[in-house]
């Protein structure tokens, strides 16, 4: 698992010992900032469920304002940290479940919330709720929904604006 592009291009993160976290590809996670392209440049970004890190170290690399990361995994959090220190990037990392991270940002804007809960946990349209109620996504923000290709989901109130497949993955872009 390495960084794809930017700033930190090339370098290595952390390996991943745990089961329960399931790293984006780089070959998607290049895909996804590619599509995201010049939105990343100095955009608020939230990267909720953020197992390794890498969706966030990803945009740091690529010219993110500020990067905030949660995961209620304290496992997840403390690879994230490692990952964080490896590269010399100081950022937020929050250890809660995504109802407490949602509440605790309510009213802070983000550009780019990043979503990869684990697949079959059942949490995307309540999560999606919970965003939309505390306000976070900036007006031309943009939502990506990182799932299992079979799964459906409804992803109101927000409006699907382009989705990919990558093997069993899918990728879902989502705006107001």
């Amino acid at each position: 698992m390495r960084v794809t592009t930017g700033k930190f291009k090339g370098r290595v993160l952390a390996d991943n010992k745990f089961e329960h976290i399931r790293p984006t590809a780089d070959m998607v996670k290049q895909a996804v900032f590619n599509k995201l392209n010049d939105t990343v440049v100095s955009a608020n970004v939230l990267d909720l469920f953020c197992g390794t890190g890498a969706l966030g170290i990803e945009a740091v690399s690529r010219g993110a304002k500020e990067v905030i990361f949660a995961d209620k995994d304290y496992r997840s959090v403390e690879l994230t940290k490692l990952n964080l220190k490896k590269l010399g990037i100081e950022a937020r990392v929050i250890k809660a479940s995504y109802e407490k991270t949602i509440k605790l940002l309510e009213g802070q804007k983000f550009d780019i919330i990043i979503l990869d809960p684990p697949y079959k946990s059942g949490v995307y349209e309540d999560c999606l709720q919970k965003i939309a109620e505390a306000q976070l996504l900036a007006e031309a923000g943009v939502i990506v929904c990182e799932h299992n290709k079979e799964d459906a989901f409804n992803f109101f109130p927000f409006a699907i604006v382009d989705e990919k497949r990558y093997g069993i993955k899918k990728v879902t872009y989502l705006k107001k």
